[in-house]
This record gives C-alpha cells, structure tokens and sequence, in this order.
C-alpha cells in the first residue's frame, strides 16, 4: 500500500479506538510500522512525583514496562523534558538530547539498551501543569535514530489520535457496553450533538440540549447547529463538511475548537467523525455524519519547567539539570540521579550560570523555588 492509503487506514482505525478502546492495541502495531518503528505505548506522566501509567502498549516487553514506572521513570532524560513541549508537537530523543549524551545515561545503559531501543519519536496528545499525555514509537537499534522523515510521518496522524483519545475520555471505557450510543450520550455531562453534513442537529444528548436552551456558545437556527462567533462557526461547519468525505479529510481541523461564554467562560468542542467501522453504524440510526463533544476548558497556567525554560532560554539538558540540582544539592548527586557523568553536569551548570546571572549553586535552587510560588511571575 502507498502511504496515502495506509494513512487512511490508519486514521479510520484511530477514530474506531474511541469507541472501541479494544482496538487501541492494534492501531499502535500499525502507528509503529507507519511512522518506522517496533514498539509504541500512549501513556500519562506526572513529572513533579515521578509517577505514570501505560494506558496501551505493543512491542514492549511487560517486565521493562513495569520496570520503568517503578524505577526508572525518575532516570527518564525526557521526564521533565515532556512539560516544555506544546500539545500536538512532534519530537524524538536524538533531537532533544544530544545521542552521545543520552547513551551515556544510567536510563540507556539499564532500560534501553537491553531492550535494543536506541531512539524514539513521541507527540504530546495532553498536558496539565504538571502532567503529560502522550504516544511514543520506539526505535530499535536496527532501525537507526529517528529522521525528519519518521516525524513528518507520526505529525500526519498525531492530531487524529488526540482527538480520538479526548473523546475517549469523554466518553469512558465503559461506552462500548451499553446497549444503544444515545444512553451513553445521555449519560454524559459533556455535550453531544450528532450532526448530518450539512450540520443539521439529528439527536443532542441532554447537555446538548441545556447548551441549546441558553443560547449563547452554540444555538440550533432552523435546524442547524451555529456557533456564536463567526469564526469558529466556519471553522465548525468546515470540519463537519470535510468528515464525510472521509476520517483523513479532516486533518487537523477540529481538535480543539474554542468556544467562548458572554460571561467569558471558555469551553472546548472535539469532533469525531462518524464515517466507517464502528462509527458508522453508531451514526447510521440517524444518518449523522460527525459527533460534536463541548466540554468546559481547564485553563493552566505553564508548568514551573516550561516557564523557566522560557524566560532563560534553557535546553532540555540544562533543565534537568538544574531541576536536579533542587532535589540533588550537589554535582555528583545530580550525576547520580540523572545517571550521567560529572563532567556533563559541570558543563551544563556553567551554561545555567551564564544564562541565569546565579553566581552560585544556591542561587539556582532559590530560582527555582521562586518559579514555584504560585503567588510569583
């Protein structure tokens, strides 16, 4: 098959796994081989308490899986790395960290290299203060580092797999027991809308229809579901109109279209097409050719990581570094914990010296300390 069939292949497979969590595992075997890799995991991280869990996985050997979330989560160079990335970016190991450098870790030598994985190519799907959500394609030795092409490749399908993973979530595991897609629609506190082509509403769920009664971020006009601000209705109606040609004519449209209160409350709306598998026969019933979900937004402000690599410019390698230095104290307990030598952590502290103004080790930590009040910046 040429790529732009398994491409679509692969999407229609993608927005299935919404409904039917089951398939996840089979569309990370193909997510693998599509982007060049041998093993890949969606999982959810917790960089302040060194905590995490693999939501599915293929190729991955169970015993390393447990061995990282139990231990070697905290040696992980990309850990803390994960807060300074932007939802839906696309990135790998070999180009956030330099590969001389990452082969030299406690993290490569114990839980990698025994593996056979040299590198990898990740995209952010979630992200909260202090927590990410993301998917990962593992690259064996014999595949070599990750290349642009490989991360143009897993850029094509990162926008499907957070939508598909945020609906998910709206709708729970347990959605493909019930008996009928309207008792779980009904069940939910987002708002669901079902939606023909021309976005003409064909069933809303009870949310739905309390969102449609205060007519404000969205209003039903002789039928059909509108937007109060312009732009996004376009955008909307755009998006609703590219699903029924198919899960891939949809692009990136409609991952996280902002809808905003008079009172200024902001809410978010995913869509999910309803065009093959088992999304067809959810939208048959009703001929609806795409599900709009609208739920309240949690606006968070930048995680302590991310902000002070903004303000001082810091690469992912300094920034472990000097979060390291908070919990370490010193040059050879930093090396320790980051499983790297010291002649490395010496570099990187003159570099965060030089771009921080900090005359001493001290002073680091209290710049730190200072980015984690929340009552500073």
């Amino acid at each position: 098959m040429d790529e732009a069939t398994r491409l679509l292949d692969l999407v229609g497979d993608i927005y299935d796994a919404a409904l039917e969590p089951p398939l996840w595992m089979g569309v990370l075997e193909k997510a693998a081989s599509f982007v060049g890799g041998s093993g890949a995991s969606i999982f959810s991280q917790d960089a302040v308490n060194r905590v995490g869990s693999s939501y599915c996985q293929f190729g991955v050997d169970r015993r390393y899986e447990a061995l990282y979330f139990d231990k070697y989560i905290k040696y992980d160079p990309l850990s803390t790395v994960y807060l300074i990335l932007s939802v839906g970016e696309v990135s790998s190991s070999s180009l956030l960290l330099p590969p001389a450098e990452f082969f030299e870790t406690r993290f490569y030598k114990e839980w990698a290299a025994p593996q056979g994985w040299t590198d990898n190519i990740f995209a952010i799907l979630e992200k909260s203060s202090t927590s990410i959500g993301a998917i990962v394609i593992f690259r064996h030795e014999r595949e070599g580092l990750a290349d642009e092409s490989s991360r143009r490749l897993l850029r094509l399908i990162a926008p499907h797999l957070r939508r598909a993973a945020l609906v998910g979530k709206v709708i729970d595991l347990k959605a493909s027991e019930a008996a009928t897609f309207a008792d779980v629609l009904d069940g939910l506190t987002a708002g669901v809308f079902l939606v023909d082509a021309a976005g003409r509403i064909v069933h809303a769920n009870s949310s739905g229809r309390d969102i449609l009664a205060a007519d404000d971020i969205l209003r039903s006009v002789a039928g059909r579901l509108v937007a109060r601000d312009p732009l996004v209705n376009k955008a909307l109606h755009d998006a609703v109109r590219a699903a029924k040609d198919g899960d891939a004519a949809i692009g990136v449209q409609g991952v996280a279209l902002p809808l905003i209160a008079h009172d200024g409350e902001r809410h978010i709306a995913h869509l999910l097409p309803l065009t093959s598998g088992q999304r067809r026969r959810t939208g048959a019933a009703a001929a609806a050719a795409a599900a709009l979900f609208v739920h309240k937004a949690a606006i968070d402000a930048p995680s302590p990581p991310e902000a002070i690599a903004r303000a001082y410019g810091l690469t992912p390698s300094e920034l472990r570094v000097l979060l390291a230095l908070v919990e370490a104290g010193s040059g050879p307990g930093i090396a320790e914990a980051l499983g790297i030598g010291e002649s490395t952590v010496k570099t990187h502290l003159g570099r965060l010296f030089q771009k921080t103004g900090a005359k001493h080790q001290a002073d680091l930590v209290k710049l730190v300390a200072g980015f984690s009040n929340p009552l500073i910046g």
